[in-house]
């Protein structure tokens, strides 16, 4: 009973840690000041460079999602059924380039950058998160592809499909948990980001919403639009984490 008891003292403690922030950023949008419920707030947002910065987050953290899942995927099939001496190469490539802090590469980065044109752009600043969330995409990968046997993609080739064809309709498919926390895990990475943005956008119009958070003194609205879409992502997908993987495969076997 005490246990029970304990168990539910530290969920209330946790939740209200989580929500009483959110709570506050709320207020502060809805109550400025302390009057009467406004969305006056709103107005600066919508006028001003608040839409244009999320508008270049929303770009660039759905770009860099898109293509960390289209990379990530077939990379961590191979990572998973591969094996080969060069696939244990090419793991231990994976492993070094997952484990290289980001930050340790900004100044080098930006010097090539430079160099080509691309710092204070938009696709500069997606190509340094896709160069940094791959790895990580392609483990996630590899860790859902793990989980659908082996025999089902067997049994599809008895049937006549191809590798190809095996692979986009059985294992793809029952690992659609992985795809979806590779796509969370490379939105939610390039939407929270500060330094990156801070070291290689210069001009206003290019502003992520966390860079313009900072410099519009701390605007409740663009905290509140920050925080709004990973509670929605989950709260679409959550039932996806949840469920999935290979439950049914064996239906009628």
């Amino acid at each position: 009973m005490r246990g029970a008891w304990a168990r539910f003292g530290v969920l209330v403690v946790v939740t209200a840690l989580v929500l009483v922030p959110i709570a506050v950023t709320v207020g502060a949008v809805i109550l400025p000041g302390g009057h009467a419920p406004s969305l006056r707030e709103f107005v600066p947002f919508v006028s001003g460079e608040g839409l244009t910065w999320f508008g270049n987050s929303l770009a660039v953290s759905l770009g860099t999602a898109a293509v960390c899942v289209l990379v990530g995927a077939p990379a961590g099939y191979v990572l998973s059924r591969g094996r080969s001496r060069l696939v244990s190469g090419y793991a231990l490539v994976v492993f070094v380039l997952q484990a290289f802090p980001l930050v340790l590469a900004i100044v080098p980065l930006f010097i090539l950058f430079a160099r080509v044109g691309l710092v204070d752009s938009l696709p500069g600043v997606a190509l340094v998160y896709i160069g940094a969330g791959v790895p990580v995409a392609v483990w996630l990968m590899s860790s859902g592809v793990d989980g659908v046997p082996v025999s089902l993609e067997e049994a599809a080739w008895i049937d006549g499909c191809s590798v190809a064809s095996a692979y986009l309709r059985i294992v793809l498919r029952n690992s659609l948990p992985a795809v979806l926390t590779t796509a969370l895990v490379s939105f939610l990475f390039a939407w929270n980001d500060y330094l990156v943005a801070f070291v290689f956008l210069r001009s206003e119009q290019n502003y992520s919403l966390a860079i313009g958070l900072e410099t519009s003194g701390h605007s409740p609205v663009l905290a509140l639009l920050i925080m709004l879409p990973p509670v929605v992502l989950f709260a679409v997908f959550h039932r996806h984490f949840r469920f999935g993987g290979v439950a049914g495969a064996f239906g009628g076997v």
